[in-house]
């Protein structure tokens, strides 16, 4: 990829590919809208520079993925450096919808604020395996053991039939 224009196809290829899932990543990271986006855009500038040094020792998703990872762990540290600043609760949208939707959002909003209650290395291993990654994949990732992870996912799908009041988790 010495030519800047396949950089960018390859970039936008990989972005079309993995875009919304690295969004649903970043909010293992983040717990405010602004903070959501703030790392997703270092997650893709991060990809567009380390894009050149994939050699394919891992197929690309793993790749994309420990990039994300990486930048997530980064940037949780960051936060947890500085206290956050107060941000107005996020404006719900107005557009009423069937009763169904509305029941799935809900049923979305409060497994997400469970999840973010979450240990760190649990939330991320949930966020990972939501996001269909295998246990070794996942360890690979977290630098942890199959059999770490693998504790980590139960424990996480305990504390969520816990924190989700005996809801399917």
């Amino acid at each position: 990829m010495t030519n800047p224009s396949d950089a960018a196809s390859e970039f936008e290829r990989i972005v079309r590919m993995y875009g919304d899932s690295l969004s649903r990543l970043a909010w293992g990271y983040a717990e405010h809208s602004a903070d959501h986006d703030d790392l997703l855009q270092d997650v893709l500038v991060a990809l567009w520079r380390a894009l050149p040094t994939f050699r394919g020792e891992s197929s690309e998703r793993t790749f994309v993925f420990r990039v994300a990872h990486n930048r997530g762990l980064s940037f949780a540290a960051r936060r947890r450096r500085h206290e956050p600043l107060l941000e107005a609760d996020d404006v719900a949208d107005p557009r009423p919808g069937p009763d169904v939707e509305l029941d799935q959002a809900q049923r979305h909003d409060r497994l997400v604020a469970a999840v973010r209650k979450l240990p760190e290395a649990q939330r991320q291993a949930v966020m990972l395996h939501l996001e269909g990654f295998s246990a070794r994949e996942i360890a690979a990732m977290q630098a942890a053991t199959e059999n770490n992870v693998a504790v980590r996912l139960t424990r996480a799908r305990q504390a969520l039939r816990v924190l989700l009041g005996g809801e399917d988790a």
